[in-house]
């Protein structure tokens, strides 16, 4: 495997990032998730917009321009000769010294990754994390952070109980997000979703579901999620279906029409 650092391209285990660097330390940084189809990335402007929010949001100046970022993703998918992948685009503060106050002047780490392409899940079960919440009233529950933790507490408390993933709540009980992506839930004939203000993500692909079916973003209650005649996660690599959750069934327990059809549109 190979790893594009700061525009140079090396084999993973020859890269080398300071010890000192505070997405390390501190997860003092932000990440994109990029799908690659056919050697071509066609909501790459989307994911670099919102990778640039996410900078200004953390106070993280990038003096690198978008069109040399993706000229450096280009070499590295050429190089890795790969026409379907799984892209990863992060940002660093880099090196910093002890504590946690930002470095006045600073010069940001960029790491980019590739892997193969895989097909979205099949019909998933999932649970509702107890052990974690999202916070809505973070900024940071709107930026692809890479402080990550309560999603993989929820996520490893699915594994524990023998889900394939978890739905979060934020601090007033309300659905917010799946651990890695957003969730929506065909409700009484209508497609919702949770608002950016209940802790989701403002994520690429939902605004494309939301574009496409006019879904209603809503803040969703358990009793709503209990009603719920269908439900998906969709993420920047694709839909998943939800089948059951807390072991009830979603609807029939199959994979419901509404579903099958966005899933061939995003």
């Amino acid at each position: 495997m190979k790893v594009s650092l700061n525009g140079v391209i090396a084999e993973a285990d020859a890269a080398r990032i300071d010890p000192r660097d505070r997405g390390l330390t501190l997860g003092d940084g932000v990440f994109e998730t990029i799908a690659v189809r056919r050697g071509k990335a066609p909501k790459l402007a989307a994911h670099l917009a919102r990778m640039r929010n996410g900078l200004a949001t953390i106070g993280l100046a990038l003096a690198i321009d978008d069109m040399t970022l993706g000229g450096w993703m280009a070499d590295l998918l050429m190089d890795a000769g790969m026409a379907d992948a799984a892209l990863r685009l992060t940002v660093t503060r880099g090196m910093g010294a002890r504590g946690i106050v930002p470095p006045a002047s600073g010069h940001p780490t960029v790491m980019i990754t590739v892997s193969p392409l895989s097909p979205p899940g099949g019909p998933a079960r999932v649970i509702i994390a107890t052990g974690t919440r999202r916070n809505e009233h973070s900024p940071t529950s709107r930026i692809k952070s890479l402080g990550y933790l309560d999603n993989i507490i929820a996520r490893q408390e699915a594994s524990d109980r023998a889900a394939d993933d978890a739905l979060m709540l934020n601090t007033a009980g309300h659905l917010a997000c799946a651990t890695v992506g957003n969730v929506f839930l065909l409700i009484d004939g209508g497609l919702l979703t949770p608002p950016v203000t209940d802790g989701a993500l403002p994520g690429i692909a939902r605004a494309d579901v939301i574009a496409l079916t006019k879904a209603e973003e809503r803040t969703i209650t358990h009793e709503m999620m209990e009603r719920a005649a269908e439900a998906f996660i969709t993420n920047a690599l694709g839909l998943r279906p939800i089948i059951a959750i807390n072991g009830a069934p979603v609807g029939d327990g199959t994979v419901g029409l509404i579903t099958q059809l966005v899933a061939t549109r995003v």
